[in-house]
């Protein structure tokens, strides 16, 4: 034990409601590595899926065909008013009933779509309707007559949204993309309800097997998802300023 784990270790035998057990214990410091790498690898898919949830919708909320529109309106309605809690147990424990097995030993059946594959889906869909919202948004702000022009140099519909629409559109959305997925991030806590392994999963199980760790837990969770948000923040800030045009967003 080295002299920065003996540290946590004394204070553990001296304040016994401050045990810092994952910094002296090796097998409590994977726990917390894994949940905080799950809650990375969580939080990145997501935010990658809902925006691009994000950029299709809001190009199909624009289609001619009235039947995609109102199934995109449904899309957007249905995830809006509901808890995402709730989205995540219907996906995992509703859904997941129909989802297909396989048997990698021969023996257990174990279905395609595990409990981090329904947390992907269930987090992503709930953000990307938000974002559809949000780059509807942005794409109005775009004006008709940049869009008239580009119709006249021969553009068809989907050209002028991937080339045009878009990349103006996506300056006005920013701001309010950063918020959403800030919002995105905090909302990976709730895969606690199906078992997935992130950074919550594993505190809770850390100080269930060690009372005296909670306090310690807290404290380190609160300034984990701190500094994780933070860096999204100020990554997306950057990105905003850098990607400001005179004239179009805030």
């Amino acid at each position: 034990m080295n002299a920065f784990q003996q540290y946590f270790y004394d204070l553990a035998q001296t304040y016994p409601k401050w045990n810092f057990i994952y910094f002296y214990d090796p097998v409590q410091t994977w726990r917390v590595v894994d949940g905080l790498w799950m809650t990375i690898q969580l939080s990145v898919v997501c935010v990658i899926f809902s925006v691009i949830i994000g950029v299709v919708g809001a190009w199909a909320q624009g289609a001619h065909s009235k039947t995609l529109r109102l199934v995109m309106q449904g899309y957007i309605q249905f995830f809006r008013n509901t808890p995402p809690l709730v989205q995540l147990m219907f996906f995992y424990f509703a859904l997941g009933q129909f989802t297909p097995t396989y048997a990698p030993d021969g023996w257990v059946e174990v279905p395609i779509i595990s409990n981090v594959g329904w947390a992907i889906i269930s987090l992503s869909f709930f953000a990307g309707a938000f974002n559809v919202e949000i780059f509807r948004a942005g794409i109005e702000a775009v004006p008709e007559s940049t869009q008239e022009a580009a119709e006249a140099l021969g553009m068809n519909r989907l050209q002028i949204y991937i080339y045009i629409v878009l990349p103006l559109a996506f300056r006005v959305s920013l701001p309010a993309l950063n918020n959403n997925l800030v919002n995105l991030v905090k909302t990976t806590t709730q895969a606690l309800a199906i078992a997935v392994p992130e950074l919550l999963y594993q505190m809770i199980s850390i100080y269930n097997d060690y009372s005296t760790a909670q306090n310690a837990c807290m404290l380190f969770l609160f300034f984990a998802y701190f500094l994780l948000v933070g860096i999204l923040v100020l990554g997306m800030s950057r990105w905003e300023r850098g990607m400001r045009i005179p004239g179009y967003g805030a």
